[in-house]
């Protein structure tokens, strides 16, 4: 299962990779030398000591001898390996990498100190014009270091990447944060009655307003770090979890760096959240709140207001973008792709397996559970494609690149693809030379009536007959549209065994390959994968992004209904008084909770009719990274208005109740 990669021999000096043994710019002197990883030693040879000059045989047909030995890649590398070996190899093994016209492989770039990267990027841009008088194609420079957040790119521009996962979910942390500010403002305000006494005497015994500010502030930015203090020993407990859900591997590791951020953290909340209360109550004239005469004012009382309407407005974006996401996830899983990709498993074919592939597969078709089985080039997700093909009539300057897999009969009928026109490659018809295209391959040529037509690719396949269309199907993410796509017949060219097993009998299927694959091929262990799999996993982030909204949106909604919470409880014992009035004037307990409910509803309509705008351009822009996704609803809209109301209802009404029940004869008493 060892993961490797091709080199140059200065490739451990140019990256600074520790090496444990061997010479860092000698360590890949000769195509048979190979750099092994520090746990691959182990696992091979037992031990890294003297494991210079030892022999490694690889996939049972070349021997390498080590002549470096390097410290394991970090859990969290962008690009993780387990060996080296030269890139003068891989030449060999690949003569196209030599074409200019060749797109691949990635080229990484030292360049020297102090070199203005933005003009070196300005040089390199035109040389594959200038080798191959192409003109549809320039050279970008890219940082190593931003390669892993900032790796998408529309016409040579940078576009984003994981970035944009980064800053909206730092974007919700401060929202969030936000909420829970506005909880500790609206609750330190509403309560600003109780405190209005020591406001009075302390003004009145000579304490001045800058005093009493930073008494509040003090107390603010006090709980601030004792919250922050907690919060470290929560994310320290509840990493390991975060971590399987995004599958990373992040640690925390309290260097000055991050101190200092949590610090400023710590310090800009407790400012933020006790700058209103501290500038609210120490602004009381002492005459005036000594006599009682201390009341409420309207602002106060609509910044209250407002405030609670801008934290279930974010609760409301939440709950709108939980569904949305959700929603989308579930229709990218289920969409029909135009072919069958459950209970498909496929393997390298290898040793054995590959030098004798027909063979092979004749005797994995007499395997009980087995329905059918072929070969691929590669799987059926993503996959490389080629602008050099040619048909007549094509524009010289036209460069539409077509994906391209070399198949074996019997696999398009296997993934049960729907034939549009013509047939599929057939043994009956001893085919040779044939092509199959999608629909979209069709229509991007020009061609009407296609079969019987033939395009050419160069060399021996300088004329392919068309002799079927499929309808199109995705072989790459929603994300993009069906593009291009043509098979051509080459079975010596296929390196997928791919097998369709029997549904229900999957697991003793598999149980029956396994043992065929050890006796047919001993060299070699059975790594095999589902279809299916590699197609879910194109939507992995998206999946992680579902999983951590709903998290988000519950601790955004469980603040905001403690904010809320508290400040029913308090307008409640505010109102005891008057409650206890009512009811002895005939007041029913509902009209009771109606009276407390209202204003607080109110907020709550008020609040989604500001959100439902706002959550509509937000989604509406996420889902505009898909070629295909559903159709906002309004029900998505409505729906979550009624569940804020719902819960808003259900938060407020407990105090209400409860406030309502009690027996006017206490609320008369209380002073």
């Amino acid at each position: 299962d060892a993961a490797g990669i091709y080199a140059g021999k200065d490739y451990f000096h140019v990256f600074s990779y520790d090496l444990i043994e061997g010479v860092a710019a000698n360590v890949l002197t000769d195509k048979s030398s190979i750099v092994i990883s520090e746990s691959t030693a182990k696992n091979l040879l037992g031990t890294i000591d003297n494991a210079i000059g030892k022999t490694i045989l690889f996939q049972n047909e070349k021997e390498f001898i080590v002549s470096g030995v390097f410290k394991d890649v970090p859990a969290n590398a962008s690009t993780r390996f387990d060996f080296v070996i030269s890139f003068e190899l891989y030449k060999d093994q690949t003569p196209g990498v030599l074409n200019w016209a060749n797109s691949g492989p990635e080229t990484f770039v030292m360049i020297k100190s102090g070199a203005d990267v933005e003009e070196f990027g300005k040089k390199i841009a035109d040389l594959i014009t200038t080798k191959t008088n192409e003109t549809h194609r320039k050279l970008i420079i890219n940082p190593y270091t931003d390669a892993y957040l900032y790796g998408n790119y529309e016409n040579g521009k940078q576009a984003g990447g994981r970035i944009e996962y980064v800053i909206v979910f730092s974007l919700i942390a401060l929202f969030i944060l936000a909420i829970a500010c506005i909880n500790f403002m609206n609750l330190s305000t509403a309560k600003a009655s109780r405190r209005i006494k020591e406001v009075g005497i302390k003004k009145a015994v000579g304490a001045n307003r800058k005093t009493l500010v930073a008494q509040y502030l003090g107390e603010s930015l006090l709980l601030s770090f004792v919250s922050l203090f907690i919060a470290v020993l929560f994310v320290d407990l509840l990493l390991p979890q975060f971590n399987l859900i995004t599958g990373k591997q992040l640690q925390l590791q309290l260097d000055g760096k991050l101190v200092m951020v949590l610090f400023i953290i710590g310090l800009v909340t407790g400012l933020i959240a006790g700058s209103y209360p501290a500038l609210y109550l120490s602004a009381f004239n002492p005459a005036t709140v000594l006599k009682g005469k201390f009341s409420n004012s309207i602002g106060e009382l609509w910044a209250r207001k407002g405030l609670v309407v801008f934290q279930f407005s974010i609760s409301v974006i939440f709950i709108v973008a939980v569904s949305v996401i959700y929603k989308q996830i579930d229709f990218l899983q289920t969409r029909n792709l135009g072919y069958d990709k459950e209970n498909v498993i496929y393997f390298p074919m290898v040793g054995k397996a590959q030098q004798t592939r027909e063979t092979f597969l004749t005797e994995m078709r007499k395997i009980p559970g087995v329905v059918a089985a072929s070969s691929l080039q590669e799987s059926m997700v993503g996959g490389g494609n080629t602008a050099d093909i040619s048909w007549a009539g094509k524009d010289p300057n036209d460069r539409t690149p077509f994906a391209m897999r070399a198949t074996n009969y019997d696999i398009m009928e296997m993934l049960d693809f729907q034939l549009a026109e013509g047939r599929f490659f057939s043994r009956a018809h001893h085919d040779s030379l044939k092509v199959i295209f999608n629909e979209a391959g069709i229509k991007a040529m020009g061609m009407n009536d296609p079969i019987g037509k033939t395009v050419s690719l160069g060399g021996p396949y300088d004329h392919l007959e068309i002799v079927g269309v499929v309808k199109d199907f995705h072989f790459e993410s929603l994300h993009v549209k069906v593009m291009p796509m043509f098979f051509i017949l080459a079975p010596q060219y296929t390196r997928q065994i791919m097998t369709r097993i029997e549904a229900g009998k999957e697991t003793e299927t598999i149980e029956r390959i396994a043992e065929f694959y050890k006796a047919y091929n001993p060299d070699f262990t059975f790594d095999y994968r589902f279809l299916d799999q590699d197609y879910e996993a194109q939507y992995r982030a998206e999946q992680r992004v579902s999983i951590l909204a709903r998290y988000f949106a519950v601790i955004a909604i469980l603040i905001s209904c403690l904010g809320l919470f508290g400040l029913a409880a308090f307008t409640a014992e505010r109102r005891i008084k008057e409650i206890g009035i009512r009811k002895v004037l005939g007041s029913s307990e509902f009209s009771i909770v109606y009276l407390l409910s209202y204003e607080f509803s109110k907020m709550v309509v008020l609040s989604t009719v500001i959100a439902l705008p706002v959550s509509y351009l937000l989604v509406n822009q996420w889902l505009d990274n898909f070629a295909y996704r559903i159709p906002l609803h309004w029900w998505y809209f409505a729906g979550a208005g009624l569940l804020a109301l719902i819960i808003a209802w259900l938060t407020v009404g407990s105090q209400a109740i409860r406030a309502a029940r009690v027996n006017p004869v206490h609320c008369l008493k209380e002073q």
